[in-house]
């Protein structure tokens, strides 16, 4: 995820890639919406105020995805187009981005991530809220999913925070007990 944000900063500099797909690429990784939810957004679905996207037609229906500070400075860097009702817009007048994946190509070639996938994005959203100690429920709500077993999937991940935990109060009472001795 580093070598990302590096080299995001790169390409915004260069200048030399479409701020629309930079903009969508950081969306991905702090919302963990779909690639069709980012690139056909609309500003009308934008709810700044409330800190959320209100989106009418995803993959399983209406849904809200609340919004964290990250994205919505996203969200407000980005410039409205004129005659173009999306968020992330694409080349040709008032329509969106259509393809994500030649930028996708270069970014994840420059950063050193041959096989990731835009999906891995919000496979990385969900991980990183796993690896910090968000439950099951609640990740499974921020992705949107109507089903547990959609989230279950990262069920694996959750492990890790528990084995912190053990290896932390053990190490407290291996401690405890050596000043004992």
């Amino acid at each position: 995820m580093i070598s990302i944000r590096r080299w995001l900063r790169e390409l915004e500099k260069e200048r030399i890639e479409l701020p629309s797909a930079i903009a969508a690429i950081r969306l991905l990784l702090f919302t963990g919406c779909r690639l069709g939810e980012i690139l056909k957004l609309r500003w009308e679905h934008v709810d700044l105020p409330d800190h959320a996207l209100r989106l009418p037609d995803s993959k399983t229906g209406a849904k809200v995805v609340h919004l964290g500070s990250a994205a919505i400075s996203v969200l407000q860097s980005i410039d409205k187009v004129d005659g173009n009702p999306f968020v992330i817009v694409g080349r040709n007048p008032g329509a969106h981005l259509t393809d994500l994946q030649p930028f996708w190509q270069r970014l994840r070639g420059r950063a050193g991530l041959k096989d990731a996938r835009i999906h891995d994005l919000r496979y990385t959203f969900a991980s990183v809220a796993v690896s910090n100690g968000q439950s099951l429920p609640m990740i499974g709500k921020l992705l949107g999913h109507t089903q547990v077993q959609m989230t279950a999937r990262y069920a694996h991940l959750a492990n890790q925070p528990v084995l912190k935990a053990a290896n932390d109060v053990s190490a407290l009472i291996d401690e405890q007990l050596m000043r004992q001795t």
